[in-house]
C-alpha cells in the first residue's frame, strides 16, 4: 500500500488520529510511548483507494505509516518472539527489507533474543545510524521489561539510561521519495500504561512524545460495522436500509468493545447462524460469556403476570410500592427500560430505589422480584452499604488496585456479576456508603459496567439493582419547621419527618423531598438523583390492617415450626391470641420486623421457658390458656 502526498497536511486522511499524530511529528521526536488500545484493530482507508476501508493490526498500521514516510523495514523486538524484522521473508519487499537491517543493524539472527546489552546496541545503531537508512524500531509489551519500573535492577537501570541518553542525541535520515527532508529513525515503546517506564525516562523530556490510543467511537464502530456486514452477503450496507439500521444497532451494542473484539462478534454469530439483525444479541453473549438468557424465557410473562397475585400475598400493605415495582420489572422483561436513551442496551434492565420506613418490606420485595424472575430468592446479591463508609472501602466491591494486597482477588461485586451477570443486587441502606464509592454506582447506571481493580470490565446491562434507604424518617429540625411552621425544634436536632396516619401522597412526597435534598444538597450528586428518575418506590407505614395479616402470618409461622420440631399439636386460646396481638401490633412505626420482635419477645421466649422444662411426647398437644406480664416479663399459661 502506497500513499503519496507532497504536503504534510494531506497526508494519511481518514487514518486514526493517534498514527496521523505520531506521522507529522517524525521530524521532532526520536522516540514514542504508545499506550492504552494496543491490540484493537484500526480502521484505515482501501488499499486500492476504494469506498471500502480495511481493518488493520497495530504492527501493521505502524508499518504502513512508517513505509509511506520511505522506511526501509521495521524492527520489532518482544520478549516472547524475540526481534523480527517486517516485512519478513517471503513478504513483497522481505528481501530489501533483510538486507537495509543487515546494513544497519549488523547480522541478526531468526527470532533472536538479545540480552539488554544487545538490545541496546541495536537501539543505538537506529537512533544514530551510520548508513544513510530510514527504518523503526518497535519495543512491543515494553511493559514486562523491568520487573518494577520504580525499582529497577541494575542491568534494566543501565539499559533505560542508555535509552534516556539516545532519545537526546539521535540523528535524523534524509532519503529521497515522498519526505526527503530528515526524519528521526523512530523508537516505539508500546506499554500498557505510561507508568510501566521509569518515570524519569519520560519527565521533562520533548524527545519522547506519549500517546494514548483511545478506544473507538461510535463513529468508527458504525464504520466496522459495516466492514463486517460482507461477511452476511452484504456488500454495500448504503443501498439497503434495514441492513444499514441493524448496523447502526450493532455499534451502539458495541459501546465499550474494541473494534477487534466486533470482529470476534460477528465470528460467533456466523457459528451460531445468526443473521445481522440478531447481532445485539450476539454481542451480549460475547459480553456476558454465557448463551442461555433467562429474560428471553417464554415462561417469564406468565410468572410475573402470576406476581401481581403473589406479591402482594408476600408484601402486606404496600399496594403502591408492588404496583410500580411489577411496572418496573415488566418494563425490563420486555427490554424497554431506558428506551427514551439514544443508547439503552448496556444499562441495566431494572433499576429500582426502595425508600421509606424501616420494617415495611424493602428486603422482602426485592427477595420477592428475584424469586419471580429467576426461580429461586436466594439469587439476589445484597451488599450492607454501612460496611462501606470508609474511603477505602469500595475496594471490597471491585478489588483493590495493582500493587495492594488482595488485588489478585478481585472485588465481591465485581467476581459476583462476572460469575453469573443474571441478577438482582440489592445495595442496603445506599446513604450509609462513602461518597466515592457513590461514583461507581454512577458509572454502573450510566454505561452499565464497571472496571474492576484487575483492568476487567464487568457488564451490567442483564442484572436488576435494588438501592434501599431509610433516607426521610428523620430530617433536620430547622428544614422540618420550615415546612411547618407550627412546630419549632432545637436548632441542631433531628425530627420525625413522616409519622403513622399521614396518607400515602404526603409519605411519598416527603421522602422523595428529603431523598432529593440528599442527594443535592448533601453529597452534591445530583446526576445520581437523576439516574435513578422516576424509579424511586416509596413505601408506607403498615396500617393496623396490615399489621394484623402480618401478625396472623407470622403467628403461623411459629406454630408450624414447634409442629415440625417437636411433633407438637400447639393451639392458643382466644383471650389470649387477641392480648399477644395487641401487644405486637401497638407500635405501627417499627413496620413489619417490629411485629416480629416482639413476637419473638412476647411468644416464643416464654413459650421456650414453658416448654423447656416438661417430658413431652410426639404428638402431644399443648394449648395455651393464660397470657399475663409480671416485672416486665411475659409468661404464658399452658394446659
Amino acid at each position: 500500500m502506497s500513499i503519496e502526498s507532497p504536503t504534510l497536511g494531506g497526508r494519511l486522511q481518514g487514518w486514526p488520529p493517534f498514527i496521523r499524530e505520531l506521522d507529522a511529528t517524525l521530524s521532532v521526536h526520536s522516540q514514542y510511548v504508545l499506550s492504552g488500545n494496543l491490540y484493537d484493530s484500526f480502521l484505515t482507508p482501501a488499499a486500492d483507494g476504494g469506498g471500502h476501508g480495511q481493518l488493520l493490526p497495530l504492527r501493521a498500521l505502524l508499518w504502513e505509516t512508517l513505509r509511506s514516510s520511505g522506511a526501509s523495514f521495521m524492527a520489532v523486538y518482544d520478549p516472547v518472539d524475540g526481534l523480527q524484522v517486517i516485512p519478513g521473508p517471503g513478504d513483497p519487499g522481505g528481501d530489501e527489507a533483510a538486507q537495509a537491517a543487515e546494513r544497519l543493524l549488523g547480522k541478526l539472527k531468526p527470532d533472536d533474543k538479545p540480552s539488554l546489552e544487545a538490545l541496546t546496541r541495536l537501539l543505538a545503531a537506529m537512533a544514530r545510524p551510520k548508513e544513510n537508512v530510514r527504518a523503526a524500531f518497535v519495543i512491543d509489551s515494553a511493559s514486562r521489561i523491568a520487573r518494577t519500573p520504580t525499582d529497577l535492577e541494575p542491568a534494566e537501570r543501565d539499559f533505560f539510561r542508555v535509552c534516556a541518553k539516545l532519545s537526546r542525541s539521535a540523528r535524523p535520515v534524509r532519503v529521497p521519495g515522498a519526505r526527503p527532508k530528515p526524519l528521526y529513525n523512530p523508537i516505539v515503546w508500546l506499554v500498557e500504561r505510561p507508568g510501566d517506564l521509569p518515570p524519569w525516562l519520560t519527565t521533562d523530556n520533548e524527545t519522547i512524545r506519549e500517546i494514548t490510543i483511545p478506544r473507538p467511537h461510535l463513529g468508527d464502530r458504525q464504520e466496522t460495522a459495516r466492514l463486517l456486514a460482507r461477511a452476511f452477503g452484504i456488500s454495500d450496507v448504503g443501498e439497503d436500509e434495514v441492513a444499514a439500521a441493524a448496523c447502526d444497532a450493532f455499534a451502539e451494542q458495541a459501546d465499550g468493545l474494541t473494534l477487534q473484539s466486533m470482529i470476534e462478534v460477528t465470528r460467533l454469530a456466523k457459528e451460531r447462524n445468526v443473521d445481522l439483525a440478531d447481532l445485539p444479541d450476539a454481542v451480549r453473549t460475547y459480553k456476558l460469556g454465557v448463551l442461555d438468557n433467562p429474560w428471553s424465557r417464554g415462561h417469564l410473562r406468565r410468572r410475573v403476570l402470576e406476581g401481581e397475585r403473589r406479591v402482594p400475598e408476600r408484601v402486606i400493605g404496600q399496594p403502591q410500592a408492588v404496583t410500580k415495582t411489577l411496572d418496573i420489572l415488566k418494563r425490563a422483561v420486555l427490554g424497554l427500560s431506558g428506551a427514551q436513551a439514544t443508547r439503552s442496551g448496556s444499562r441495566p434492565r431494572g433499576v429500582l430505589f426502595f425508600a421509606g420506613p424501616t420494617g415495611t418490606g424493602k428486603t422482602e420485595l426485592a427477595k420477592a422480584i428475584t424469586e419471580l424472575v429467576f426461580g429461586d430468592e436466594s439469587a439476589y446479591l445484597r451488599f450492607d452499604m454501612s460496611e462501606f463508609s470508609g474511603e477505602g472501602s469500595g475496594d471490597r466491591l471491585i478489588g483493590s488496585p495493582p500493587g495492594y494486597v488482595g488485588h489478585e482477588a478481585g472485588g465481591e461485586l465485581t467476581n459476583a456479576v462476572r460469575e453469573d451477570p443474571f441478577r438482582v443486587i440489592l445495595f442496603d441502606e445506599i446513604e450509609k456508603a462513602h461518597p466515592r464509592i457513590l461514583d461507581k454506582f454512577l458509572q454502573i447506571l450510566e454505561d452499565g459496567r464497571l472496571t474492576d481493580g484487575r483492568g476487567n470490565t464487568v457488564h451490567f446491562s442483564e442484572s436488576i439493582l435494588i438501592f434501599t434507604s431509610n433516607l426521610g424518617m428523620f430530617v433536620p429540625g430547622r428544614d422540618l419547621a420550615l415546612r411547618d411552621a407550627s412546630h419549632d425544634p432545637g436548632m441542631g436536632t433531628r425530627v420525625q419527618n413522616i409519622t403513622p396516619g399521614m396518607s400515602y401522597e404526603e409519605v411519598q412526597h416527603r421522602i422523595k423531598s428529603a431523598v432529593a435534598d440528599h442527594f443535592t444538597e448533601v453529597l452534591n450528586r445530583p446526576e445520581l438523583l437523576n439516574r435513578f428518575g422516576d424509579n424511586i418506590v416509596v413505601f408506607d407505614f403498615i396500617s393496623a390492617e396490615a399489621a394484623h395479616k402480618i401478625f396472623d402470618l407470622q403467628f403461623a409461622n411459629i406454630c408450624r415450626r414447634v409442629t415440625d420440631e417437636h411433633r407438637l399439636v400447639l393451639t392458643v386460646k382466644s383471650e389470649p391470641l387477641a392480648t399477644l396481638r395487641e401487644w405486637c401490633t401497638e407500635e405501627l412505626d417499627k413496620g413489619g420486623r417490629g411485629i416480629g420482635m416482639a413476637l419473638e419477645s412476647h411468644f416464643v421466649n416464654p413459650l421456650a421457658r414453658a416448654l423447656f422444662d416438661r417430658d413431652l411426647g410426639p404428638d402431644e398437644k399443648v394449648t395455651v390458656t393464660g397470657i399475663r406480664r409480671e416485672g416486665g416479663i411475659v409468661h404464658l399459661d399452658l394446659t
